[in-house]
């Protein structure tokens, strides 16, 4: 029996198997942060192709937590109606929809990656202040952020809280909250990115603050059946940043705030950041925190062939592996893995020919 191909239960939610489409930002939604036909044919496609937990990409809570002016949101009714489609086709073709709920910080107001500028977009061409834990930019390029007072900080963390609330409304079965990849909630853990001095920065307690408070706050909002897993990176991978033994620490709290399993990527805080990029290169973070922390991890990054992610499962290193670029070239590689690994590949009966 393959390892791969078990379930894995979370609170009340039964994954088929231990794979998981990783959040990747899609740059192509309508006004306003509304998902569109991209979102339920990008998505329902992996549900259809035997990914067992299908996951949004960063979906801002707050207007201004958005990366770019076309990334999803969810800090509004009219974002719950637009969602139901996505989650229902989803949820009919045996896959659990889940949203990752973002904040940019001071990476929001952004050009999508394929446009011929970069930087920060200006208010002239639909771009905003962005918002972080002190006035200093992530680079020159990108715009000057406001530093977030108290009042701001509060509604941070109430908007996560209500958009988990929209997320369980518009049919998503689990939630994720991104804390990874020097976006808001990473800037408040790193030493790179958090200066302050005041009770939401100094030492590694008052740094991991935001993050734990709005994990307590999803956590309440969704109830106590619903998953709600982490994003975090892992480290920094920068002198003097944010480590893995940070991380055990701050896995070790955020499971006893309610958080069912930490997703582990790495880096985004700093462009000085040298990412030894490579074959499974953050599996050894997934294994450390789950081993030291003793909590269940996602394992994510250049995983490839069904036999190295069988063997992550297999050997302990993770409880769930996530794809991202492979689940793009290739739609359908769980079926294709099943076969591979001796497990019962589930087509569609649309398409039973291809089996």
């Amino acid at each position: 029996m393959s390892s791969l191909f078990t379930p894995l239960t979370l609170r009340t939610v039964t994954l088929p198997n231990r794979i998981a489409l990783a959040p990747m930002c899609q740059y192509s939604a309508g006004p306003d942060g509304l998902p569109t036909d991209w979102h339920l044919v990008h998505l329902g496609t992996r549900a259809i192709g035997g990914a067992a937990l299908v996951m949004t990409e960063a979906t801002a809570v707050l207007p201004e937590g958005r990366i770019s002016p076309q990334d999803t949101g969810l800090w509004s009714g009219r974002h719950v109606d637009a969602w139901r489609p996505v989650t229902r086709f989803v949820a009919a073709h045996g896959a659990v929809p889940m949203v990752q709920l973002a904040h940019a910080g001071f990476k929001a107001s952004t050009y999508r990656p394929w446009e011929p500028r970069q930087g920060g977009v200006p208010d002239a061409e639909g771009g905003w202040t962005p918002v972080g834990p002190t006035g200093e930019p992530f680079v020159p390029e990108y715009r000057v952020p406001s530093a977030l007072d108290a009042t701001g900080i509060a509604d941070v963390v109430a908007a996560f809280a209500e958009s988990a609330t929209r997320a369980v409304a518009a049919g998503f079965a689990a939630v994720e909250i991104h804390a990874a990849h020097g976006y808001l909630l990473h800037e408040f853990l790193s030493p790179l990115t958090n200066h302050r001095t005041d009770g939401w920065g100094g030492d590694r307690a008052g740094r991991m603050r935001l993050t734990l408070e709005v994990a307590r706050a999803v956590r309440a909002a969704v109830g106590a059946d619903v998953p709600v897993l982490a994003r975090i990176s892992a480290t920094d991978w920068v002198p003097g940043g944010w480590t893995v033994e940070d991380s055990v620490a701050l896995a070790t709290e955020l499971a006893a705030a309610g958080v069912d399993l930490i997703d582990c990527s790495s880096g985004g805080a700093s462009p000085a950041a040298k990412v030894p990029v490579g074959r499974g290169y953050q599996v050894p973070l997934a294994a450390q925190v789950r081993r030291e922390a003793q909590v269940p991890t996602g394992a994510v990054g250049l995983i490839v062939e069904p036999e190295q992610a069988e063997a992550i499962i297999v050997d302990g290193e993770a409880d769930l592996v996530l794809l991202g670029r492979e689940l793009l070239r290739n739609p359908y590689w769980p079926h294709q893995a099943a076969a591979k690994l001796g497990a019962a590949p589930n087509w569609p009966d649309p398409y039973l020919r291809a089996a």
